[in-house]
């Protein structure tokens, strides 16, 4: 990438151990080339020099290759600016289109193994509109992983034990037996949505009255179980998810986990009991102020054990990665869990945590509830329907997860210039129009045609080529720290590039067919990226629209 190599020419004439703050940025304005650091202010004081001074003999010093830079000047206090040569950019459309669907992809990350759990719904109920942040979020993150080298791992923990599931045998048992005698009670708790009354009617086609008198609630959670996990699975293939491993919390108690990370603790005496109960210590220079109970006096263990033994069996896995994300209503507990695999004696440094904020869903002016225990819920797979899976998938992301959504129902379903995902879709749909028609009506298109990038030379055309070369750059930015949303503004500007372009140039001539073919290629480059772009967001590259 160019930026490292202006970082590697200033490493050679100049010696500086850290370099976190000398930046290459792009200038605001262009006048002052492609590229421009900050190097000679940064350095000046360390030097005892005037940062002009150093900057003028830094850019004497430098040894570049000509074919990449043309020229070096000076701006303002200090700034060195980089004019790079236009065959470099040429070069960079040639890289393009040779790399195709490879181009972008990093190996930074390369031989490293990551484990990335995200849904992590529980099987009380069909996943609900405000689960896709947490979906989306994890798809295109997951995506990202990959680009940057990695080897990733998908994987779905969820809860099948505990008083969650105990009431959701309960309400299905109530509804089963509703079917005898309407004034049966329902659980004051108890899941009311529609598909406890349809799970209840399966298990009577099936068992007709033999349950009535039974007392055994296994057979109502099991049913219930299985059932919306069918029906979780259905909308996360709807979403173009799939996941390696499903964990269930249960196997932590049947492999010995749970007691093994208990003596584990008593052990490093982190433990003691008050009131019947076992209460982990947490210390004050940890940054919490009371202890917490792990193992209530009933004899149950509270969220926080099964969680932490769930991550050190992750870390016992041995991923160089491992990413957790979560809701908001998790933004303090998972610092407990971090806690207790510290304490219990395992490194809990490679476990990065994202957290994202609520969504609130408008119709109009109209909010739309979403809660699971609610008849009245507005379902995942009823926005997929409404909307489309691009537009959910996209709206979802294209925000920063600590920020607050409001998730815009009519705009996501609009078919014009004003839904982004449409936007960016239909530049995507533009390039495919344009190459058909190269293809169909003029003969200037081959699959490998002899292409003179030098004929490419308008504002317009090399403004677009600076912008796709900047993609691995853009992909490495987001991979630091996991932020698929900033990937969008980027794609944004490649999109209005090519408008403007596409606006400003005629492509397809038939009396200047070796212009065409650079245009042309082009335009197949800006395609790739956008695609490639695309599949990291977790998006289709539509040809048509």
């Amino acid at each position: 990438m160019i930026k490292e190599y202006i970082l590697s020419l200033l490493k050679e004439t100049i010696d500086f151990d850290d370099a976190s703050q000398i930046k290459v940025d792009i200038p605001k304005d262009p006048s002052h080339g492609d590229l421009s650091t900050n190097a000679a202010l940064v350095l000046s004081k360390k030097l005892g020099k005037k940062p002009r001074d150093l900057a003028i003999e830094l850019s004497d010093s430098l040894k570049y290759d000509n074919e990449i830079i043309e020229s070096i000047s000076i701006a303002g206090p200090g700034f060195i600016n980089f004019k790079l040569n236009s065959k470099y950019f040429f070069k960079i459309v040639e890289k393009i289109l040779d790399e195709n669907s490879n181009y972008g992809k990093l190996s930074i990350n390369s031989g490293k193994r990551a484990n990335i759990e995200w849904v992590s719904a529980n099987p009380t109920g069909p996943l609900h509109a405000g689960h896709g942040r947490n979906i989306a979020l994890g798809k295109a993150i997951a995506n990202l992983l990959e680009w940057s080298g990695y080897n990733v791992v998908r994987e779905y923990y969820y809860n099948d034990a505990g008083s969650q599931m105990d009431n959701l045998a309960k309400s299905v048992h109530a509804r089963y037996m509703q079917i005898f005698n309407p004034d049966f009670p329902f659980p004051e708790d108890g899941y009311s949505g529609n598909y406890i009354k349809d799970i209840a009617n399966l298990i009577y086609n099936r068992k007709k009255d033999e349950l009535k008198s039974s007392d055994n609630l296994e057979i109502f959670k099991l049913s219930g179980e299985d059932y919306n996990f069918n029906l979780i699975k259905k909308v996360l293939n709807l979403m173009g998810i799939s996941f390696d491993v499903f964990f269930n919390e249960s196997s932590l108690y049947k492999t010995g986990k749970i007691e093994e990370l208990i003596n584990r603790f008593r052990e490093f005496q982190m433990v003691y009991e008050k009131d019947g109960a076992l209460w982990l210590k947490m210390e004050k220079t940890e940054g919490f102020d009371k202890d917490k109970v792990i193992v209530k006096s009933t004899g149950e263990p509270t969220y926080r054990l099964p969680d932490m033994a769930y991550h050190i069996d992750k870390v016992k896995r041995g991923f160089d990665l491992i990413v957790d994300i979560f809701g908001s209503d998790h933004g303090d507990t998972y610092k407990e869990v971090l806690y207790g695999i510290k304490k219990a004696g395992y490194d809990n440094k490679n476990i990065n945590v994202i957290i994202h904020q609520m969504v609130t869903f408008k119709r109009g002016d109209e909010s739309v509830r979403m809660s699971k225990r609610s008849d009245n819920v507005y379902y995942l797979e009823e926005l997929i329907n409404d909307v489309g899976v691009d537009a959910t998938q996209f709206f979802f992301v294209m925000r920063n997860p600590n920020t607050h959504l409001d998730f815009d129902i009519e705009l996501a379903k609009d078919q014009s210039d004003k839904n982004p995902v449409y936007y960016l879709q239909y530049a995507h749909a533009r390039i495919c129009g344009i190459l058909r028609n190269a293809q169909q009506n003029y003969d200037v298109l081959s699959d490998n045609p002899e292409v003179d990038f030098s004929k490419l030379g308008t504002e317009d055309e090399l403004c677009l080529i600076k912008t796709l070369g900047r993609f691995p750059e853009i992909i490495h930015e987001c991979s630091v720290n996991l932020e698929p949303y900033k990937l969008i503004p980027y794609l944004n500007e490649v999109a209005s590039g090519f408008h403007s372009f596409y606006h400003n140039n005629r492509v397809l001539d038939s009396d200047n067919v070796e212009l065409s073919k650079s245009r042309l290629a082009l335009c197949r480059a800006t395609k790739i990226i956008l695609s490639n772009g695309f599949r990291i967001i977790g998006i289709s590259a539509p040809d048509k629209m």
